[in-house]
């Protein structure tokens, strides 16, 4: 019990020091904290020996049906590292005989903790006392949470008229090549986003059988485009949380969505990198030092799309149906890089290549992630796909790349697996 107290302190005191850093508007500390004098003395540390002027708001999990407990247990079994490698019959028993031991020393969250919130088998929130913008944030948040494992799929769009042209924005249509891709999404769509694997009772076969699958597009054409060709069949499902009733669902009825559009690039839109260097050269070297918090004149920057991206995440949180969503190579930098756990920095250079489907599956340790490409680099004739070296991660990437392309005088050279970026 002390090694875990203070495993449990030198936690806190990691979270004392993120919140003294300058922008930090919120932490989490992610530990049981079963006790009132437990919850007590998290307070006391905060407020009285730190100094630190925050809200604290108490989350609670509290789950009491069996079936709940069953289905977190085969959860935690599949994606937890501490029953990696051991049978379900052995995680089943150590699991429980953990809760009985938290059961022995809990006591219930109250009016004495303050704010609070509690989630009462993942149906039922119990909002205690908790007020201001972040804290209603917070709640907000939480009520869109589930534990029922969920998928979603990343596609940009075929490759568009200004891909070819290695321009920037616009809304042009999609080439020979860009149909061809929206053909082939079409058929993974209907193969595996609007699939699922079940097993027979009976005979213990394995077999496909369709599953409710939502879609999810930009306003721009060229993701409508490469959207047309996937079937909106009717199916029939059952409903879990409506007694099992069965219900009629349209496949892939899709949905346009203006928060996915692409980063707006202001007066630059519509120009390749080249003219932007030669119109606007000192836009495009502030946009070389800080891609992240860099703003096109009268467009966007990464973080005002962040911001604009809430009402997706929140979305794709509280979904439990497959998503496959057709958008732009900016947009899913960002979705990527916050499922992936990756520092806001980094989100623009994530590779999000032309012709290729990433699949996502967050679980409570991670974010799984696999990647399928439906058109090879091989089967286009020219795909225009430029973006300036020196906006690549990598210094020595940067330099290298320009000391290949110096015999010519160029400042820019082709790199295949990341189009054009915003």
């Amino acid at each position: 019990m002390a090694k875990r107290e203070q495993a449990c302190d030198a936690a806190l005191g990691d979270l004392v020091e993120y919140m003294k850093q300058d922008g930090v508007r919120v932490g989490i500390l992610d530990s049981t904290n079963s006790s009132r004098t437990r919850r007590a003395h998290i307070r006391h540390v905060l407020q009285k020996d730190n100094k630190l002027k925050c809200k604290i708001i108490v989350l609670e999990s509290v789950v009491d049906k069996e079936e709940v407990i069953e289905q977190n247990i085969r959860y935690i079994k599949r994606n937890a590292p501490d029953y990696e490698g051991r049978d379900d019959k052995e995680a089943m028993e150590d699991f429980h005989k953990r809760r009985e031991m938290y059961m022995n020393v809990y006591e219930p969250v109250d009016e004495s903790d303050g704010s609070h919130i509690k989630i009462i088998n993942n149906q039922t929130f119990v909002v205690h006392n908790t007020g201001g913008y972040l804290p209603q944030k917070v709640v907000h948040f939480v009520m869109n949470l589930h534990s029922h494992p969920r998928v979603f799929y990343l596609s940009r769009h075929g490759q568009s008229e200004y891909n070819l042209l290695g321009k920037i924005g616009g809304d042009a249509g999609l080439t020979d090549a860009g149909l061809e891709y929206a053909r082939r999404l079409a058929v993974f769509a209907n193969d595996v986003v609007g699939k699922q694997v079940v097993k027979d009772e009976e005979t213990g076969e394995e077999k496909k059988v369709p599953c409710p699958a939502r879609l999810w597009t930009s306003t721009l054409r060229r993701t409508k485009e490469t959207a047309q060709f996937i079937k909106k069949e009717v199916i029939t499902t059952q409903k879990s949380d409506n007694g099992g009733e069965e219900l009629e669902w349209i496949q892939f009825q899709g949905r346009t969505r203006r928060n996915l559009d692409e980063l707006y690039a202001g007066v630059c839109d519509g120009l390749t990198y080249a003219e932007i260097a030669e119109k606007f050269p000192e836009e495009f070297q502030r946009r070389q030092e800080d891609k992240l918090t860099y703003r096109y004149p009268r467009g966007e920057s990464y973080m005002d799309v962040t911001l604009r991206l809430e009402t997706i995440v929140l979305d794709i949180e509280r979904t439990r149906e497959p998503i496959l969503i057709v958008g732009h190579q900016g947009i899913h930098r960002l979705l990527y890089a916050y499922f992936m756990g990756l520092p806001r920095d980094q989100a623009p250079f994530v590779s999000i290549p032309l012709n290729t489907v990433i699949e996502l599956t967050p679980h409570a340790y991670g974010c799984d992630e696999k990647r399928y490409v439906l058109l090879s680099k091989e089967e286009l004739l020219k795909d225009g796909q430029d973006e300036p070296v020196t906006s690549m991660p990598m210094k020595e990437k940067a330099e290298s790349t320009q000391k290949k392309a110096s015999g010519e005088g160029k400042t820019y050279d082709f790199d295949p697996m990341n189009p054009p970026s915003f």
